[in-house]
């Protein structure tokens, strides 16, 4: 097993042996755990670590070598597990950004859910870091990102469904960790 999966290093570099030959999605993973790590302070001290390292992970599932379901927050889950990651890292990777709602369009529900979703500022944070980068990495806010998504995604697609439901749901972790980082309670 890679060292310190739950560390910024040992994330980051587990995410460089799989993700540069992707282009964009190499360029959006690096760009959400610089955000990852500049939201940091919306969780506890001692959840900044996993934090940013969920963020480096997040799209591992899409390297072509890890492809099984071809539900990326699942097969990235998977492969941590294989590896001996933290429980709760496998987790936070398996249920970024509403990935249930995905899992349902997909019949891929029941798989998903024998990860425990944790509600939590780190989840909110992961999601918060995901839906306000763009697929190259570019900044965005979260109705941007969203809108983009739904026109990369063609109407009807899982993707584009799966988003459309789960626009509230990220819409308020998004919230939820900008008052936290403006120190307002949620």
């Amino acid at each position: 097993m890679p060292s310190g999966l739950d560390t910024p290093q040992g994330a980051a570099e587990l995410a460089e042996s799989l993700l540069p030959p992707l282009g964009n999605r190499w360029l959006h993973t690096q760009a959400v755990a610089a955000r990852a790590s500049e939201a940091s302070a919306a969780v506890s001290e001692e959840d900044r670590d996993l934090l940013v390292a969920a963020a480096w992970l997040h799209d591992i599932g899409y390297a072509p070598e890890l492809r099984d379901t071809g539900f990326h927050p699942l097969d990235g889950a998977r492969h941590l597990e294989e590896l001996g990651a933290p429980s709760r890292l496998v987790r936070l990777v398996a249920h970024h950004s509403g990935a249930v709602y995905e899992a349902e369009q997909r019949g891929l529900f029941a798989e998903l859910d024998a990860y425990e979703r944790e509600d939590s500022p780190v989840l909110d944070a992961l999601i918060y870091a995901d839906m306000t980068t763009g697929p190259a990495g570019q900044s965005f806010d979260f109705d941007h990102r969203i809108d983009e998504i739904l026109v990369r995604y063609e109407p009807g697609s899982e993707v584009h469904n799966a988003i459309s439901k789960a626009r509230p749901y990220l819409g308020a972790a998004v919230e939820r960790t900008r008052s936290r980082l403006a120190g307002q309670p949620t």
